[in-house]
């Protein structure tokens, strides 16, 4: 079984403000950007479900030219709260790595 980090060159999150993180997909070259950029398996619902945040509220952003999806999602707490864990956001792309497509 094929999983994200198989298929990429970067994965990467970051900070997106006080209630936003957003995570970047950099795939490995044009046919897996266009074979998995748009599928299921990287989908709102398993966004919600991996960062328990509602799906609704999840943002995909591909950018063809740089062969990456960009996606944002609600944090759980805002930043820097009394439950706050990864302040910069910078750890939450570790679940994304064993994704199976």
């Amino acid at each position: 079984m094929t999983i994200l980090a198989d298929v990429c060159v970067a994965v990467r999150s970051k900070n997106a403000g006080p209630f936003w993180i957003s995570a970047d997909i950099f795939f490995d070259g044009r046919a897996n950007f266009a074979r998995y950029a748009s599928s299921e398996r990287l989908g709102a619902q398993v966004f919600g479900q991996l960062y328990g945040v509602n799906p609704a509220l999840v943002k995909h952003f591909p950018v063809e030219a740089l062969n990456m999806l960009k996606v944002s999602y609600p944090r759980p707490a805002p930043q820097g709260g009394m439950i706050e864990r990864d302040m910069h956001g910078g750890q939450q792309f570790v679940p994304l790595l064993d994704i199976e497509l």
